[in-house]
């Protein structure tokens, strides 16, 4: 039987980014009912015009600040599950203060606001990332699969050395590694007194449809912008090359996909407690180019696609160990050529 099974309602904190809507997008075309939680009545006008037909499902609360203590007090109150997407991220800062400490206060905030008033949650999922899983690749000269054992130590260390110096995407991996770790630590030592169990899900790039409040490709996200930029700008995707944060190419997943995972996770028992990468196979970014020009008919863009170097292919430096998604969740993967032709059809509507 079901840990959690519709109609239960669900909190999704951060509702309104590009993997939480499709989460709540999944979990109302399940039957779930939804309480989202937006950082103001503004953001959450999108969502709610958006699952209009789904009023009686859907209601939103307002959490200005998730790393005030107390600001989940009242969010938890009455829900049967969470969903805890919300990270916020600082990207003009002088300190890497300014960044560790709302992922980690965000995230053992909610734990402390299920603790003391979520008495009908009996499941928490929090969405992590590779990030935390995986340390920098140049380190591992040989291909490396990572799992779930792993935990991303070195961006810590290099936090450690270098402070305020730290560069600014291992201060990124480092606060994910530090939140996850924060909230396993946190489940731990209250293990007597909480009524619930925490899941953690690790996806990569995730790329895919678009359906949160975007206007044009510059207000992208930086995984979406990544794709964008070097599978359907010519320009800039002449311009990055394999230069781009992604270099080569990557792992990545679909983010629907990583919707779904986030449902399983809260229905499947076995889930409880687990820790759970979410992620396709290393695909070579020239894959993507390959796939985008492969399509028939071609998706009526805005600009014809870049071409690259077709055909080419880089050997895998690393890759990610997604057998337990499958196993326990049962999830099943979109190929590269489903996300890629559903998100130009997606863009090509948008007049991208």
């Amino acid at each position: 039987m079901p840990i959690i099974q519709p109609p239960s309602k669900v909190l999704v904190t951060g509702a309104n980014g590009f993997i939480a809507m499709w989460v709540v997008r999944d979990l109302l075309e399940h039957g779930y009912s939804v309480r989202g939680a937006v950082r103001s009545t503004k953001k959450g006008e999108h969502l709610r015009n958006y699952f209009a037909s789904y009023t009686s499902k859907l209601e939103t609360v307002v959490v200005e600040d998730i790393t005030k203590e107390g600001a989940f007090d009242e969010a938890v109150k009455g829900v049967e599950a969470i969903a805890h997407m919300a990270s916020p991220i600082s990207v003009n800062y002088t300190r890497v203060e300014d960044v560790i400490d709302p992922a980690v206060k965000g995230t053992t905030g909610l734990l402390q606001s299920a603790l003391k008033y979520g008495q009908s949650v009996k499941r928490i999922v929090y969405t992590s990332s590779t990030a935390a899983v995986r340390p920098e690749t140049r380190e591992f000269p040989t291909f490396t699969v990572f799992t779930e054992e792993d935990w991303n130590v070195r961006a810590l260390e290099i936090l450690k050395e270098q402070g305020d110096k730290t560069p600014a995407g291992t201060t990124y991996h480092a606060s994910k590694t530090l939140a996850e770790q924060s909230a396993r630590k946190f489940v731990k030592d209250h293990e007597h007194e909480i009524s619930w169990d925490l899941t953690s899900l690790n996806p990569p790039l995730t790329l895919g449809p678009v359906i949160h409040d975007v206007t044009d490709p510059s207000s992208l996200g930086s995984s979406m912008r990544w794709f964008y930029d070097n599978i359907v700008d010519p320009v800039k995707s002449a311009e990055l090359g394999n230069n781009s944060f992604m270099g080569t190419g990557g792992s990545w997943a679909d983010v629907r996909d990583v919707a779904t995972a986030h449902r399983l996770a809260l229905e499947t028992q076995e889930a409880g407690g687990e820790r759970i990468i979410i992620s396709g196979p290393w695909t070579p970014r020239q894959a993507f180019i390959d796939a985008a020009n492969a399509l028939e008919p071609t998706p009526k863009l805005s600009r014809p696609l870049p071409q690259g170097d077709p055909g080419s292919n880089y050997p895998a430096p690393h890759e990610y160990g997604a057998t337990k998604s499958q196993r326990v969740l049962g999830l099943k993967y979109r190929s590269v050529m489903e996300m890629t032709r559903d998100t130009l059809l997606d863009f090509a509507a948008r007049g991208w």
